[in-house]
């Protein structure tokens, strides 16, 4: 078979084809639940996020406008979901239904190399803990390694105000992350 454009996918969606959502899971599932894993840092979440990404991305087909590309779209779908769900925890865990503070989980990204799992912990922790504007901006240029474009256009904002975000990101990283790693 063919390879399908993300384009052809998303009309064949709108028009109900569910072997062409399945297409477009296979071709961006592994990156939609990365992306969810970054922002939760808990496997169940991440699965739980993919699966709500993915039948937002059922429901709202038709309405794609073809102004940006398919992965921008599916960009803005999981940072939204992700951290709807993250509040959704921070305020369960408000009210007592859980036994969660707004410390990140015990997280090791599963991408990460063995020896380098410690800084990855430290740093994943100090990620979870930013601001959400400069977590997205952060995750999807550092982690996601999107072009800063892309990631403007996945946040809505401009490229000057993607820079900034940036900017104080690291800043408060490196503040986070100077008493662990000095150097």
């Amino acid at each position: 078979m063919p390879q399908t454009t993300d384009r052809a996918l998303i009309a064949g969606i709108a028009n109900g084809d569910a072997q062409a959502l399945r297409e477009l899971y296979k071709m961006h599932g592994e990156r939609v639940y990365n992306t969810a894993l970054t922002y939760l840092q808990k496997s169940t979440d991440a699965e739980e996020v993919s699966q709500d990404v993915f039948t937002k991305v059922w429901r709202s087909a038709a309405g794609f406008k073809a102004e940006s590309q398919v992965t921008t779209w599916l960009y803005r779908i999981v940072v939204n979901t992700s951290l709807t769900a993250l509040k959704k925890r921070q305020r369960r865990s408000i009210f007592g239904t859980i036994q969660a503070s707004h410390d990140p989980p015990d997280f090791h990204h599963p991408e990460a190399k063995m020896e380098e799992r410690e800084e990855n912990k430290a740093l994943f922790s100090a990620i979870y803990r930013l601001p959400d504007r400069q977590k997205t901006a952060f995750v999807l240029s550092y982690v996601e390694e999107l072009p800063r474009q892309q990631v403007a256009e996945v946040m809505g904002l401009s490229l000057k105000a993607i820079e900034g975000l940036l900017m104080r990101a690291k800043k408060r990283l490196r503040i986070t992350l100077r008493p662990a790693f000095p150097d």
